[in-house]
């Protein structure tokens, strides 16, 4: 069956089944890599692209269900003022470790700022919620959030000098 998909402002008409994920397409027929394959069932995050601003998981949308709606993924994100804001606090507050979630964490955290401008603690946990982090940098997802919304710089995580091999 054929689709006309729109992807970072490029339409882009596909010949493909009507249950293909939009991961899929992203990925293998348009080259996309930067979204990435988690768990396949919609439970991680690392599939997360925006319809219209919305953040969803694109291992479970059918392409057939996108229809004229605007997709929006990784690669363009920092087109946005929210998007390139979330981005340079990522890379100032140092989250990333192995990397392979990031891209689904900015694109939940930029529908976050969208939405909720000054997000609490709370709408952050919230908007978060079930995008996964391996490594656990959710201590410094938050502060990038909260740098992302505030532009001021906040402490991350304080590691004693002990932990880090040094002495007291």
């Amino acid at each position: 069956m054929s689709y006309t998909i729109r992807v970072n402002g490029h339409s882009h008409v596909l010949d493909t089944s009507a249950d293909m994920p939009l991961l899929w397409v992203l990925r293998d027929i348009l080259g996309m890599t930067g979204t990435k394959f988690g768990c396949g069932i919609a439970q991680c995050g690392a599939c997360t692209v925006h319809l219209d601003g919305a953040p969803v998981r694109s291992c479970v949308l059918p392409v057939s269900e996108v229809g004229d709606r605007r997709v929006t993924t990784i690669e363009a994100i920092g087109d946005t003022e929210n998007g390139k804001r979330t981005q340079d606090a990522w890379l100032a507050v140092d989250v990333v470790q192995c990397g392979y979630c990031q891209s689904g964490q900015i694109m939940a955290a930029t529908a976050l700022l969208n939405r909720t401008p000054a997000p609490t603690d709370r709408d952050i946990d919230a908007a978060m919620s079930g995008n996964i982090c391996r490594c656990a940098t959710y201590v410094r997802i938050r502060a990038a959030i909260k740098q992302a919304a505030t532009g001021n710089v906040e402490a991350a995580q304080v590691v004693p000098l002990v932990a880090r091999g040094g002495r007291p």
